[in-house]
């Protein structure tokens, strides 16, 4: 029957084979599905990592075009048992193929969580409603509720973001705001050279040396009397000079 669907539903020229769960390990089965060359997503319910391990032996050669869904076969999933660590761990193994999550739980959190570390297939069960007959219904979302996925899957697709870390330009009003600089602790004639306890971190104006720079600025010569609590700025202090040690 698995071989006769096989051929039924590529007759039907379908955009990709999903393999369910209970036939990820019948290995001729595979094969079979991965030589026809269409995507495959693949869930991993009820397999072990060795398991997943030959799966991906078998069809990476036969069909580069697959990805793999963490999954655990039970309706409904507790959390205790989603186990969403298994992504990281076949995004480490397997990082040339997508990897996603099949899940099975009731709500959308456990879903939006997967697709946080990296999920880049979700598969969801579908109802009209969760009180009708048979353990899939309750495990499934209804309507309403696959809206609200999808909203919150884009939502946090938009969050993630980039990993470089940077003052961004939404940031700059708050920055001009609240944003601090190293200013006078104490009146610095001209000539002084800065030591530590001279130096504080407030909100000055205008704009001077962020905090981040004030160690770097011990050892350096003042070319200008600084009043208390004014605004240590680059035009003020000799740049040029080798630090002096006190």
């Amino acid at each position: 029957m698995d071989e006769m669907a096989v051929e039924f539903l590529h007759e039907l020229n379908v955009p990709f084979f999903k393999v369910g769960s209970g036939d990820t390990n019948n290995f001729p089965y595979l094969e079979k599905t991965a030589k026809k060359g269409r995507p495959m997503v693949i869930s991993s319910g009820m397999q072990s990592m060795d398991t997943m391990k030959q799966v991906y032996q078998i069809v990476k050669p036969l069909n580069p075009n697959f990805c793999f869904l963490q999954c655990t076969s039970a309706y409904p999933l507790l959390p205790e048992d989603v186990n969403l660590r298994v992504i990281s761990e076949y995004q480490k193994l397997f990082p040339d193929i997508p990897i996603g999550y099949s899940g099975h739980e009731t709500g959308i959190a456990i879903s939006v969580a997967a697709v946080a570390l990296g999920a880049k297939v979700l598969e969801r069960h579908i109802t009209l409603d969760k009180t009708w007959k048979g353990s899939d219904h309750s495990a499934s979302l209804e309507p309403g509720e696959l809206a609200e996925l999808v909203r919150s899957v884009r939502l946090v697709e938009k969050a993630m973001g980039s990993p470089t870390k940077q003052l961004l330009p939404c940031e700059m009003a708050c920055n001009e705001k609240l944003g601090k600089s190293v200013v006078a602790k104490v009146k610095i004639p001209e000539g002084t050279i800065l030591t530590l306890d001279m130096l504080t971190v407030k909100v000055g104006e205008p704009k001077g040396y962020p905090p981040e720079d004030i160690f770097s600025l011990v050892g350096k010569k003042v070319l200008v009397t600084i009043e208390e609590d004014d605004t240590i700025m680059e035009e003020s202090v000799d740049n040029h000079g080798k630090k002096i040690k006190s």
